[in-house]
């Protein structure tokens, strides 16, 4: 009577998943508060943002910490080919000696030199990499003089007396300026074209399986691959020196004190890296480096009215979508007509961003827009490929919502990213400078029917999907964390103390070696001794 007829050890099971569940629930409840408690402890945060699809990946971050009760500066020049105002901050701005119009020109220039460029061969690459280093070595700095020579601006950053600085190292001008204020520094990149994330980091790059930047190699490399590698991984230095050299020379003179962009960015608190190990080939990566790949991936909207009916109607067979990103609208005639060719080839209709020559002929299951909704496309149940250059934005939209994709990489990193598509066997990559309809065809059709690529796509995204927090909350936190605790020292590995003779350990070897030598040689020499004295007493006994 009064004793309770459920087993004891049901009763202790059942606590034990009650204590559980309350832990989660606890766990839970402290998660939540850390990601509160930057709000409550407002900071103020000093952004300058690269231009194009850079301030793309960065925008939601900012608009989110000034959600979040932050005072978020954003400081833009007058003119650039996507930087504006946006939600929740103050946007500062200063005059550039250049327009919209001669970027726009500029761009369309370099497309049509990279367009007849041939990357197929190791040593073509190679020449495309020092290329690219040559025109960025001066793109990314064009708005550098025009605000740290800018008095005034300057000044009035000065007095802000932020807690932090965010920027994007893809364009210098950021880290010179937190340099300059001496306040912690937020690095957000993905694949810098000289690799500086991982020499300023010091951070470990084991060149057999880690393949360096516009190799195009995947993490399975051949003997002849790992010698290229190797070869590229002790040129990269000097590949970061070649990029660096105006900026170097601007930085010094700015701050009236020799120094280099690599020993600037050396001082990094944070680097939030836009990529995650569901994309990128499984590597080292320091403890200050934070992966938030898929963070600008946006919740999907529903289609409009025309474009809604215009996929409905594509039946069983569904639709393509086609675009080479935001700053890639027009492709040179002769290009463009193999993509017309094959597109009235297929079943599938087509949405294609393009603004250039349209020929009479063109196919009727062809859309042309001027702008796409591209990931409430993508998200669409009927939308069987895509079509892309291979940058990271799209690259994720279409990861995360498992549509197989045929790559066409144009330049800069997505050379690089299409190979850890193919390498997942989610997608085919082609090569814009020897495209035909033909081979289009050929990728298109086996992207589609086969099914491997979509199962292997789905299974990709279901572990893109699978993580314990949003990248976008993870960027929020530790961005907070910097303005906080005034930076993240904590995380800075003693590597950066040390010289290049102490860090691999050379001084180490070599006095091991000495030892190995003393010892050898005082053996040998001991031997030599008592060989001789044993001849000298068998020639002693013989003679008597």
């Amino acid at each position: 009577m009064g004793q309770s007829s459920v087993p004891l050890c049901f009763q202790c099971d059942l606590y034990k998943a009650g204590s559980r569940f309350l832990m989660k629930m606890a766990g839970l409840q402290l998660l939540l508060f850390l990601f509160c408690l930057g709000s409550v402890q407002a900071g103020k945060l000093l952004v300058i943002p690269a231009d194009g699809s850079h301030w793309t990946g960065m925008k939601p971050l900012v608009e989110e910490l000034g959600r979040r009760g932050n005072q978020v500066v954003v400081v833009i020049p007058e003119e650039s080919l996507s930087m504006g105002p946006s939600e929740h901050t103050t946007t500062l701005t200063f005059p550039v000696p250049y327009t919209k119009a001669e970027i726009e020109e500029f761009m369309s220039s370099s497309m049509e030199d990279i367009v007849s460029m041939d990357t197929s061969s190791d040593l073509s690459k190679f020449r495309f990499f020092f290329f690219s280093l040559d025109v960025l070595k001066t793109f990314t700095l064009k708005n550098a003089e025009s605000l740290l020579f800018n008095k005034e601006l300057m000044k009035t950053l000065k007095d802000w007396d932020f807690d932090a600085i965010l920027t994007d190292p893809f364009e210098p001008l950021g880290a010179i300026v937190g340099e300059f204020l001496n306040i912690p520094s937020i690095y957000m990149q993905v694949n810098h074209p000289c690799g500086v994330d991982f020499l300023a980091s010091q951070c470990p790059s084991p060149v057999s399986y880690a393949p360096q930047r516009f190799t195009h190699y995947s993490d399975r490399m051949s003997f002849w691959q790992r010698s290229v590698n190797m070869v590229r991984a002790l040129l990269q230095p000097l590949a970061c020196g070649r990029l660096f050299s105006h900026a170097d020379e601007i930085a010094s003179r700015f701050l009236q004190r020799e120094t280099s962009m690599l020993e600037i960015m050396s001082h990094a608190d944070i680097w939030l890296m836009r990529f995650d190990f569901a994309f990128e080939f499984p590597r080292p990566v320091m403890p200050n480096m934070v992966m938030i790949g898929g963070l600008s991936h946006s919740k999907t909207n529903p289609l409009p009215q025309d474009l809604e009916e215009f996929v409905n109607g594509s039946g069983e067979h569904g639709f393509v979508v086609f675009t080479l990103g935001s700053m890639v609208s027009e492709l040179p005639e002769v290009k463009a007509k193999e993509f017309f060719d094959a597109f009235r080839q297929i079943p599938q209709r087509v949405l294609w961003r393009y603004t250039g020559v349209v020929p009479k002929d063109a196919p009727k299951n062809v859309r042309l827009m001027k702008w796409l909704p591209q990931n409430d496309l993508l998200a669409h149940p009927k939308a069987k490929a895509f079509i892309t250059h291979g940058g990271t934005h799209g690259l994720y939209e279409g990861i995360c919502n498992g549509v197989p994709m045929v790559m066409i990489p144009l330049f800069g990193d997505q050379g690089d990213n299409v190979q850890r598509m193919v390498a997942r066997g989610v997608a085919e990559t082609l090569n814009i400078y020897d495209i035909t309809s033909e081979k289009l065809l050929v990728a298109l059709r086996k992207v589609i029917n086969d099914k491997s690529y979509k199962e292997k796509m789905m299974k990709l995204s279901a572990i893109h999907r699978d993580r314990p927090i949003e990248p976008l909350d993870l960027a929020v936190f530790w961005t907070e964390f910097v303005m906080r605790h005034k930076g993240a020292d904590h995380l800075r590995p003693a590597a950066h103390d040390l010289n290049w003779v102490q860090y691999h350990s050379l001084d180490v070897i070599g006095f091991l070696l000495l030892i190995l030598v003393t010892v050898i040689f005082v053996t040998f020499k001991s031997c030599v001794f008592c060989f001789r004295r044993c001849l000298r007493k068998s020639h002693k006994k013989k003679k008597e």
